[in-house]
């Protein structure tokens, strides 16, 4: 299956993103200085000769719904139609102090790599809600025509798939069986763990692939040199880190290794994890969140490429980070591969590409997209706001709520946030007849702890134990309840 132009993955995101309000992109202050960020998009293509009502088919990097400026007018490719599903910009986290009072309502990360596949997660369970809106074909031909009941880009899985997704040729869907798979009494199957298979009732379409774009390296490992050369002085620190703890921006002597966000080292503590490490991890439990594997079967949801800017892009330590051949290759052995496989997981690599586009708000341009160190314009500042995009929505957040809401308000709630995403699926596990399932836990922690999940946290385990050493888990999120 071809591989779109990384330029073309750029342009996807950049148009989807120069269309969004004012409200959503950084701002020029009164005292001349401008605001940065880092943005992140995630797009599918599809290779199938069909596409989506409504969307343009001409261009390989027009978003959906928009029309591109002339700023970010994009070529017309030779490549499949591409498809901007979620976009993102954001550089903070939560400290580890604010978790147990974040109750499922306030994000504990949104470092845009982070929200944007929130974002696409989100996107996800729309797809997924909008088929169950229509209920499950019960032929191959019922899927087609205006009346189709099929997505273009998620559908309903077939009995029988396997590690490809969708048999297109082998098998009818079965209701009862879906049904049965998302409460965890369906089919089973033996590994090594003794843990049942659980399938779930949707998978994305064969035919489609994920990419990612990021204006900037993601933080943690695979930006380790570009911080380096940053540094007025390159000596490295090596300050020890405290006791029982993951190291940050500092100690940069040290490569390879599990870093924490923030970077700063006056800023308050937190264990999230850098966007390097979390991005290492999806390469094994795939872009689903934990909730959105419980509908969406993780075969085909792994990202095929990563394009970064060629002037933020260190190849060694792109290597090192993700690759085969660097840190992730303690979890390539091919009996552990056996054991994931029967799950729908495994060890997938994406590709890192380059691009010559650079987002017109990022550290290293005006905003005009010209570079800042040709200019004597004031050096920019971060950004405290975070946009996030989704055909279906669109929000302003601020420290991880929406913008002009408090943390311990409820209604400040993120669509991305664990609260609402929980509430998504259960929803759409409703719409199909079925309410036991989901709904039915005492608390967040009982359902991230069910059967339902043991496969993908028995991923989780082999990954922290054999390739991203040092992970700690970000805890104290968890015993809060729907309703």
């Amino acid at each position: 299956m071809p591989v779109p132009h990384p330029d073309a993955i750029a342009d996807c995101v950049l148009a989807a993103f120069h269309a969004l309000p004012a409200k959503c992109k950084p701002r020029k202050l009164a005292d001349g200085k401008r605001e940065w960020a880092v943005l992140t998009g995630d797009r599918v293509d599809d290779t199938a000769p069909s596409c989506p009502p409504g969307y343009d088919t001409t261009s390989a990097s027009t978003a959906a719904h928009y029309e591109p400026s002339s700023q970010h007018s994009p070529k017309r490719y030779e490549a499949p139609t591409l498809f901007c599903a979620a976009l993102a910009t954001g550089m903070k986290c939560l400290p580890q102090s604010k978790i147990p009072l974040a109750k499922g309502n306030v994000l504990h990360d949104w470092h845009a790599e982070v929200l944007a596949i929130r974002g696409f997660n989100m996107w996800l369970v729309d797809e997924c809600q909008e088929l169950a809106r229509r209920g499950m074909p019960t032929t191959r031909t019922e899927g087609e025509g205006e009346n189709k009941k099929e997505g273009a880009w998620v559908g309903w899985r077939r009995r029988g798939a396997g590690r490809q997704g969708l048999d297109g040729h082998d098998g009818e869907q079965d209701s009862t069986a879906c049904e049965q798979d998302l409460k965890g009494t369906g089919e089973s199957g033996s590994c090594s763990t003794q843990r049942q298979v659980r399938k779930p009732p949707f998978a994305v379409l064969d035919d489609v692939q994920i990419h990612m774009y990021c204006s900037e390296a993601p933080c943690g490992d695979a930006s380790m040199e570009l911080t380096m050369a940053e540094q007025e002085d390159a000596t490295p620190w090596t300050q020890p880190p405290a006791e029982d703890s993951m190291l940050g921006r500092g100690n940069f002597d040290q490569l390879g290794v599990v870093r924490r966000k923030p970077a700063r080292p006056d800023a308050p503590p937190t264990l999230s994890k850098s966007c390097s490490d979390k991005l290492a991890m999806k390469q094994c439990t795939s872009i689903l969140s934990s909730v959105t594997s419980l509908l969406v079967r993780p075969d085909n949801a792994y990202l095929r490429t990563l394009v970064l800017p060629g002037t933020r892009c260190v190849h060694t330590a792109v290597e090192r980070a993700f690759g085969r051949e660097g840190r992730m290759n303690g979890v390539a052995w091919e009996e552990l591969q056996g054991q994931w496989r029967e799950a729908g997981y495994a060890f997938t690599p994406f590709e890192v590409m380059t691009t010559a586009r650079e987002f017109e708000y990022s550290k290293n341009t005006t905003g005009d997209g010209s570079c800042s160190h040709l200019t004597e314009a004031p050096a920019p500042v971060p950004s405290n706001l975070s946009g996030l995009y989704t055909p279906k929505r669109l929000e302003v957040l601020v420290n991880g709520v929406l913008q002009g809401r408090k943390q311990n308000d409820p209604r400040g709630a993120s669509c991305v946030s664990r609260r609402r995403m929980w509430e998504a699926a259960c929803a759409v596990a409703e719409g199909f007849s079925m309410p036991a399932g989901l709904s039915t836990f005492g608390s967040y922690e009982e359902l991230k702890n069910s059967k339902m999940l043991a496969h993908r946290e028995k991923v989780k385990l082999d990954v922290r134990r054999s390739a991203l050493k040092g992970w700690k888990k970000n805890v104290g999120d968890e015993e809060w309840s729907l309703g």
